[in-house]
């Protein structure tokens, strides 16, 4: 049996997925979600990253997320909770 850590928590794989709520979504679709709903200089503003701001493109900004944990904890911190509001609405 496969147990795996999420926010501090121990859990078996499939109740943690089902507590995920990035299961099932890749960085790409968030960046993409984050890109049409925001547009690359409010999310530069948003999340004050060169890649973000500078020429930016979905492959610049992935291969900068990728290599940079700080910087995607930030992207998913932003649409996990913009996927809240619109949910709650």
């Amino acid at each position: 049996m496969q147990l795996s850590k999420y926010e501090g928590k121990i859990y078996f794989m499939s109740e943690q997925q089902t507590k995920n709520p990035l299961h099932g979504i890749t960085l790409e679709m968030m960046l993409n979600s984050l890109v049409e709903q925001f547009g690359w200089s409010e999310l530069g503003r948003l999340i004050n990253i060169r890649c973000f701001n500078n020429d930016p493109s979905v492959k610049s900004s992935l291969k900068f997320l990728r290599k940079t944990p700080w910087a995607r904890a930030k992207v998913e911190e932003l649409y996990i909770s913009t996927q809240k509001k619109i949910n709650n609405s």
